[in-house]
């Protein structure tokens, strides 16, 4: 008897245990009782009553990422496309989460194919390929709607790739390699424009120096001209002065005269009018050379 109540003892033990639970962080239990939800355990220890509560599911409160695969899609302008998207989701009610919608992730993945395919038919291949994030918002902000009555919170999605048709894909090749073309091309006329602009710069700038060097040399030599009349006719009029102050004879004056005359005829003149103050001087000084040529004479014969 002893033996059989400790059995029992040990299988109620064993029943306890297995039926206190720890919920982990970032997880939540969602219990039934009797086959209806009955409340959600949060992090921490809970235990359960034995063949009447149940856990029906274990509901993970971390960001999830679902990679779905390439979607095909037409655009407005009747192009096909392969189209792949990312979604991050995380879920903020485990009990809707629960009995919102069978099989969640196969609900999302088809609700993001039908959006996706509704928001591209509205536009053109090349508006497409370059409003990635206008598509993502769109997206982002239908699903989000959607998934409310699920307890799914639709934090971003992402297009991961956007594949066009091989035709299409040479086409835009071809139109890229043109455009660089025509870039380079474009930054080569600039290059050369801008080397011909400095070319023409240096030149005037160069022309500019040489004129403002002549011009200064000619400033220059017209200022030592002008000093050196400046200087002459400071010399002659120091001259004029120091004779006036001498106050020479007449006859020194008329001796001047015609060193003046000498130095104007120079041998050049062919004719000359010689004033007759300065004929009687140039008799004088005639007579003068001739009275000491006779004395020479004469002291030679002696």
């Amino acid at each position: 008897m002893l033996i059989v109540f400790g059995v029992l003892a040990i299988i109620v033990l064993l029943v306890i245990v297995s039926n206190i639970k720890i919920v982990p962080q970032s997880y939540a239990y969602v219990i039934e009782r009797l086959g209806a939800y009955h409340m959600t355990w949060e992090t921490g220890l809970h235990v359960k009553i034995p063949f009447i509560d149940r856990i029906s599911k274990q509901v993970s409160l971390k960001e999830q990422v679902m990679d779905f695969p390439p979607q095909p899609v037409i655009t407005k302008d009747n192009v096909t496309m392969q189209i792949d998207t990312v979604v991050y989701f995380q879920i903020t009610d485990p009990k809707l989460y629960t009995y919102g919608v069978e099989r969640p992730t196969s609900a999302i993945e088809n609700l993001s194919a039908t959006t996706l395919r509704n928001i591209i038919g509205d536009m053109e291949l090349d508006h497409t390929l370059t409003s990635r994030d206008v598509i993502n918002h769109k997206i982002r902000a239908i699903l989000d709607e959607a998934t409310d009555p699920w307890g799914i919170k639709v934090n971003r999605v992402e297009l991961k790739n956007i594949i066009p048709p091989a035709e299409i894909q040479d086409a835009m090749e071809k139109q890229m390699k043109a455009e660089r073309e025509r870039r380079a091309k474009i930054l080569d006329a600039e290059g050369e424009k801008r080397s011909a602009v400095l070319i023409a710069e240096g030149h005037k700038e160069s022309a500019i120096l040489r004129a403002d060097a002549v011009r200064e040399t000619k400033i220059r030599e017209a200022e030592g001209e002008a000093q050196a009349i400046i200087t002459v006719q400071k010399a002659m009029a120091d001259g004029i002065r120091f004779i006036n102050e001498s106050t020479p004879s007449e006859s020194v004056i008329r001796l001047k005269s015609l060193e003046a005359f000498a130095a104007a005829a120079d041998g050049k003149a062919t004719k000359i009018i010689i004033p007759s103050e300065i004929q009687s001087l140039a008799g004088l000084a005639t007579s003068l050379k001739e009275l000491v040529t006779d004395s020479a004479d004469e002291k030679a014969k002696r």
